[in-house]
């Protein structure tokens, strides 16, 4: 059980490292895309495309990083300076009722969606779009996965503590 906490932190830390080095390359695209425009008159829609590939990875990859850090968006006007034993029943309680039916939501949905757009190898309406929004749809599946595996991982950890 132990090497299984161990791995998961590790794939958990390595995705989430991985796929924040995507924010430069968005912010890069981004300026070129803007630079094109404005300057030289020059759609680039595939790179525009693109960035929103990046944006999806980023959005939906790092979810379940930024849960596993504890650093996802909260109210926590009552929670901010609770003990770490009320934070744990909270997030755990909280994380029952909610997180768990939207992770098992969306994925149940995404599959679906995600089917469909492999099955006709779906392409970009836009043109000189790209010719992979198949796999752009296929992110959607990161987000309710990496949570899952960081709210069990965070079950194993407090259990434990």
């Amino acid at each position: 059980n132990t090497y299984s906490m161990i791995y998961m932190e590790k794939a958990i830390n390595s995705l989430g490292k991985f796929i924040s080095l995507m924010i430069p390359i968005m912010t890069i695209s981004m300026v070129v895309i803007i630079v094109a425009r404005y300057f030289f008159g020059i759609g680039l829609t595939g790179l525009q495309e693109f960035v929103m590939y990046i944006h999806a990875l980023v959005f939906l990859g790092c979810a379940g990083y930024v849960h596993f850090k504890d650093e996802h968006v909260r109210v926590d006007i009552f929670y901010r300076e609770s003990s770490n034993k009320y934070k744990r029943k909270v997030n755990f309680i909280l994380g029952i009722l909610f997180l768990l039916p939207v992770c098992f939501v969306i994925g149940y949905f995404s599959i679906e969606l995600i089917d469909m757009a492999w099955e006709i190898r779906e392409v970009s309406t836009e043109a000189g779009g790209l010719a992979f929004v198949y796999i752009q749809k296929t992110l959607v599946i990161f987000f309710p996965i990496t949570l899952l595996i960081t709210f069990v991982h965070h079950l194993n950890r407090n259990k434990w503590n």
